[in-house]
């Protein structure tokens, strides 16, 4: 079964910079999926953030562009979200999720735990 374990997050000052990290267990090769960053704020429906498609092209929100960027090291299974210019607007749990498709027609998807990101002063 594949897993997915975020971390990074915490308490940042605005303006401030995180990075977030995703690693996925229970895979060979994180290539064969699309694996991208949700955030969930209160109150608020969850959001896709940026992603990897299986075939390596990303795609980032416009609410981040400009100041977010993913980058995944297959090596390590790992897929990172790499956080500048943090704004209160950004305060969320943050999720890794993966999809994978094992043969035509089949689709699962998998979810991480969520890492805490809260910028505030």
């Amino acid at each position: 079964q594949v897993q997915l374990v975020e971390s990074g997050g915490g308490l940042v000052q605005p303006g401030g910079s995180l990075r977030l990290s995703c690693a996925a267990s229970g895979i060979n090769n994180i290539s064969v999926m699309d694996l991208g960053w949700y955030r969930q704020a209160p109150g608020k429906q969850r959001e896709l953030v940026a992603g990897f498609t299986r075939g390596g092209n990303t795609n980032i929100a416009d609410s981040v562009k400009g100041r977010f960027t993913i980058s995944r090291d297959t090596a390590k299974n790992t897929v990172y979200l790499h956080m500048n210019s943090l704004e209160s607007e950004d305060t969320a749990v943050y999720f890794c999720k993966g999809t994978r498709s094992r043969w035509p027609g089949d689709q699962q998807g998998f979810w991480g735990q969520g890492t805490q990101v809260t910028v505030s002063s």
